[in-house]
């Protein structure tokens, strides 16, 4: 059941939001509970950079070292707070990885995003809302 807080979605353990790129970070493919959550159809979002969903309060330092990350072939997770069509976020746990072909050619990335709880939003939040504010960093994915 969707639950809102000031046009917040909350994620339930049952939700799993899927999402694959090529490797320039151009949407190939999006699950059902992307589309219902997010607000936008199948076809907005095929072919769009992913960042479509990126939400303005996410530092950009900490989708720098994602990219830093996956391009390495490193498996990366943190606390993400994404943006839906409608103006609307929710916050995930996001777990990023490299797809390969059969000849271990990368070939893009996919993204696995679920409930995250209450204590790690509000870690997030914080740092998140320290690095906004100019503080140097070194991000290390929440685990």
């Amino acid at each position: 059941m969707r639950t809102l807080h000031n046009q917040e979605y909350v994620l339930t353990p049952k939700d799993l939001i899927i999402s694959k790129t090529d490797l320039e970070g151009n949407i190939t493919y999006v699950n059902n509970d992307l589309i219902r959550i997010s607000g936008y159809t199948r076809e907005e979002l095929i072919g769009m950079p992913h960042n479509i969903f990126r939400h303005s309060d996410m530092p950009k330092e900490v989708f720098a070292s994602l990219w830093r990350a996956i391009k390495q072939r490193v498996f990366w997770s943190g606390v993400v707070k994404n943006r839906t069509k409608h103006g609307g976020f929710y916050w995930v746990r996001a777990d990023i990885t490299q797809i390969y072909d059969e000849n271990r050619k990368s070939i893009g990335y996919m993204s696995v995003r679920r409930h995250v709880s209450p204590k790690e939003i509000e870690k997030a939040k914080k740092l998140y809302a320290d690095i906004n504010a100019g503080n140097s960093w070194s991000f290390m994915p929440f685990k």
